[in-house]
C-alpha cells in the first residue's frame, strides 16, 4: 500500500490524492470513507468530494446508502487510470531517486579529494541503500555497514553484512558517514567512543555543508 507522506519538499497533488484513494478502493472494497482519510492523510470532507468526482466520472461505483455500509469498487475506467497513475508516480520516484544519487556522488567527490578511499554507512536505512548506490558511480569503496538495531545485524545489504558498531575498527575505514538522520548526536558520539579521533566521522546531514567542509 503506497501512503503519502508527511514532506517538506513534495507536496501531494490532486492526481495523486486521487491515486492514493483508487488505490485505498481497489485493496479493500469495504473500506470507510474515515479509513481512506487516514490512510491518504485527507480531511473526511476532501475524501467525500473524491468519491463524488470519482463516481461521477465512472471510475468508481458505490453500493450503500451510508458511509457505514457502503462498498466501493473500481470499474474498468478506474483501474485503468489506477495502473497509469502507477506507472506514472514510479517513473517520478525514479528520477528523483536518480537525481538524489548524483548529488550524493557530486559531494562524495570532495571526500576522495580528502583522501578517503574505504567508508563505512552507519544506519543500514533506505538512505545508506541511497548512498550506497552513489558510491558505485564514485571511487570510493563501501567496505562495511553497521547498526545499532540487533534485529538487523547479521542481515544482508546488497553485498555486505550488516555488523554491530563495535566492529567499526576491524573494517580500517578512512570514515564513517552517519547515514542515519534520527539522533545523529547520539551516533556520532557513540562512533567517537569506538574510534577516538583517528577514523573522520561524515554527517550525512551536514555533507557539502559549511559545517562539514571546516
Amino acid at each position: 500500500m503506497i501512503e503519502p507522506f508527511i514532506a517538506k519538499f513534495l507536496s501531494p497533488t490532486k492526481a495523486f490524492r486521487r491515486f492514493s484513494i483508487l488505490l485505498a478502493i481497489y485493496h479493500s472494497a469495504e473500506i470507510s470513507q474515515q479509513l481512506i482519510g487516514k490512510q491518504t492523510h485527507l480531511s473526511s470532507s476532501m475524501v467525500n468530494n473524491y468519491i463524488k468526482q470519482l463516481k461521477e466520472e465512472g471510475q468508481i461505483s458505490v453500493i450503500g446508502t451510508t458511509n457505514r455500509n457502503q462498498r466501493y469498487h473500481l470499474t474498468a475506467s478506474g483501474h485503468h487510470e489506477l495502473i497509469e497513475s502507477l506507472v506514472m508516480y514510479s517513473a517520478e520516484i525514479i528520477r528523483l531517486y536518480s537525481s538524489a544519487k548524483n548529488e550524493f556522488a557530486t559531494l562524495f567527490d570532495r571526500f576522495y579529494k580528502e583522501g578517503i578511499r574505504k567508508v563505512v554507512l552507519f544506519g543500514a536505512a533506505e538512505t545508506a541503500e541511497v548512498v550506497y548506490a552513489a558510491m558505485r558511480r564514485s571511487d570510493i569503496k563501501v567496505v562495511g555497514v553497521v547498526d545499532s538495531d540487533k534485529g538487523k545485524q547479521g542481515e544482508k545489504f546488497e553485498n555486505l553484512i550488516i555488523q554491530p558498531p563495535s566492529s567499526l575498527r576491524s573494517f580500517n575505514p578512512d570514515a564513517v558517514i552517519v547515514t542515519s538522520f534520527g539522533q545523529q548526536e547520539d551516533i556520532c558520539r557513540a562512533v567517537e567512543n569506538l574510534v577516538g579521533d583517528e577514523i573522520p566521522i561524515k554527517r550525512l546531514s551536514m555533507i557539502g555543508s559549511m559545517e562539514e567542509a571546516a
